[in-house]
């Protein structure tokens, strides 16, 4: 008999995974069910081309109609699932309808957390289509900006406004931006990249409370200072979708607790993939839940095989990639840097056109992670290398190689390999994430 699955969730890993099924040779009904009216869309451009005006909503497009009829994807877009019913199989939608399924993937991804000061106006997040155009059209008017958060987004975003000719102001109880991520040492370029570019910063100061209304507010911090701003973006993290599912039976803490299969506990026919799910990472040893656009893929694609292949099992075990662009630079990381707690910079990080690669080590010698600026090569090196589980030494000295500036190091002594190596993981595909 014909087997259906019901995706729930229409942005990048819901639209992959419907695909994975046909290429994975799922013949079966594939419906995909999505909160926005809107055809599903990317999001990583909404910080920065749609919000500077480059690109109009259309470019962002991630699935057409046509393409849909013609891979066999139903689409039920503009209204959101409510409930999951694990005992009757079935999806509840908010118009009352529901949908029977023999697979569901959980595909509902994160939403921007919410700013805690509620002023009149004037206050965004980024995180959906209308949320990007509401703030481009609060950019288009004169008056300073206030992004409070220094992460990916608002660092993003910062930028975006600098570019459209804004005063733009910074602020994060960090220490630097990004921090959080590669690290103070490796986070104060970042600083020097916004100063270079005219953003004022100020970090290692919280905000307390915003007043006012679009186009005159007052942006008070913990040390006792106010900034003025007519638009206030906030960056301040994610939280997952998960709050449809309380009822549902399925266990969740921060996100649909899954297997190393992503497969829900308990709940085998149940999937989750992406911003949603917190799955058993076999190689980390431990359950993860990575808010990146490459995750968000490469995960749909395996609970894919998984659905249509149920006795080919494929454990999902990546090694994290995310990218940035943030004025001139991009930057791209790869693996888990923030576990390292030593690094080398490889190139460098300042000049007009910086080039350089941090590769980041734990003291076992293990190679953890590492971020690139604006070298490409040393990338695709680099996720290679992270993938194969390389010893430190090794990366290092692969990596100097690429660098014709970079002067001769001595050699190190070899650092014997943990009696438990990680177990190799796939290659991650594609350019971005």
């Amino acid at each position: 008999m014909s087997r259906t699955v019901v995706v729930i969730g229409s942005s990048i890993g819901g639209v992959r995974t419907a695909q994975a099924l046909r290429s994975e040779g799922f013949d079966g009904r594939v419906v995909l069910v999505g909160e926005e009216s809107a055809m599903p869309y990317d999001k990583p451009p909404l910080s920065k081309q749609v919000l500077a005006g480059q690109w109009t909503p259309d470019r962002t497009e991630l699935l057409s109609a046509e393409a849909a009829q013609r891979e066999r994807i139903e689409l039920r877009l503009g209204v959101a699932a409510t409930r999951l019913d694990i005992a009757a199989k079935q999806v509840h939608l908010a118009d009352g309808t529901r949908i029977d399924y023999d697979n569901a993937v959980i595909a509902t991804g994160a939403s921007a957390r919410p700013s805690p000061w509620r002023p009149g106006s004037g206050v965004h997040v980024v995180r959906s289509l209308d949320d990007s155009l509401a703030l481009r059209a609060d950019l288009l008017r004169d008056g300073p900006v206030v992004v409070v958060g220094g992460g990916f987004i608002g660092a993003e975003a910062a930028a975006t406004a600098r570019g459209l000719g804004h005063e733009v102001t910074v602020v994060d109880p960090m220490p630097t931006p990004i921090g959080r991520v590669v690290g103070p040492e490796i986070g104060q370029y970042f600083t020097e990249l916004h100063h270079r570019h005219g953003v004022t910063t100020r970090f290692g100061t919280g905000v307390e409370g915003i007043e006012g209304t679009a186009g005159d507010l007052r942006v008070r911090l913990t040390d006792g200072t106010e900034l003025a701003a007519a638009t206030v973006v906030v960056g301040i993290g994610a939280v997952p979708n998960d709050e449809w599912l309380a009822d549902s039976g399925l266990p969740i803490e921060n996100g649909v607790m899954c297997d190393e299969f992503c497969r829900a506990l308990d709940a085998h026919d149940v999937f989750a993939i992406g911003d949603v799910a917190r799955w058993y990472h076999p190689g980390h040893r431990e359950y993860v839940r990575v808010e990146h656009w490459t995750n968000a893929v490469e995960q749909g694609v395996c609970a894919a095989h998984n659905i249509a292949r149920p006795d080919d099992l494929r454990s999902y075990r990546p090694v994290e990639y995310v990218w940035s662009d943030q004025y001139d630079w991009k930057v791209q990381i790869v693996g888990r840097p923030t576990r390292g707690t030593r690094h080398e910079v490889v190139g460098g990080l300042t000049g007009v056109k910086p080039r350089a690669a941090v590769l980041y080590t734990d003291e076992d010698g293990h190679l953890l992670g590492v971020v690139t600026v604006n070298w490409p090569k040393a990338l695709v090196q680099c996720r290679r290398l992270v993938t194969d589980h390389a010893s430190f030494d090794e990366a290092l000295e692969r990596v100097t190689t690429l660098d014709a500036s970079s002067p001769p190091r001595p050699p190190r002594p070899a650092v014997p390999a943990a009696p438990e190596a990680l177990p190799a993981a796939p290659a991650a595909g594609g350019d971005h994430g």
